[in-house]
């Protein structure tokens, strides 16, 4: 009897999490928000599927010191626009994986191989909605070999998430 509650609750978990998606590029608000605008949007986004939902998964002071230690541009004129947004969409989730200074390192990459923030953030939740599909459907993750080093590396980040993301979910909350 029990088995069959958790199992119908894990069944459960992994259709919500089927329908896992971060906004596209062009669904972010290029208008400029304020940093309280900018923390509601992503809290309201990601909260979900953050593995520890004890947490916040961004505050204001968060966003400060992402700025004051080069992983995020300054806002300008105190707003942020889409690309601020779109870095911090990535790096709430990398975060709940790698450590900030990795998180630097993995940001480095992305924006060296990729030249644009629009190319990186297109190119991560892509790959990040692939996995998280295919993990949850219990089916073969895309394939990771790649000719590229910084593909191969992103798929392997955003694989790492995804199977911290159905662990967390499905059967340390139970």
């Amino acid at each position: 009897m029990l088995l069959s509650i958790i199992l119908r609750s894990v069944s459960f978990l992994e259709n919500e999490f089927l329908n896992f998606r971060i906004p596209s590029w062009e669904e972010i608000p290029d208008i400029g928000l304020y940093l309280n605008q900018t923390v509601t949007i992503l809290e309201d986004y990601l909260k979900p599927f953050i593995c520890n939902n004890d947490e916040k998964v961004i505050t204001n002071t968060m966003v400060n010191n992402y700025v004051k230690m080069g992983l995020l541009e300054a806002p300008v004129n105190k707003k942020y626009k889409r690309e601020h947004i779109s870095c911090l969409f990535v790096l709430c989730i990398l975060k709940q994986v790698y450590s900030i200074n990795d998180v630097r390192k993995l940001f480095d990459l992305a924006f060296r191989s990729n030249k644009s923030t629009k190319t990186a953030y297109k190119n991560f939740c892509n790959a990040l909605e692939k996995s998280i599909t295919a993990i949850f459907n219990h089916k073969d993750l895309p394939d990771l070999h790649s000719k590229s080093s910084s593909k191969y590396i992103l798929k392997s980040v955003v694989t790492s998430y995804a199977s911290k993301l159905y662990v967390a979910q499905n059967f340390l909350k139970i």
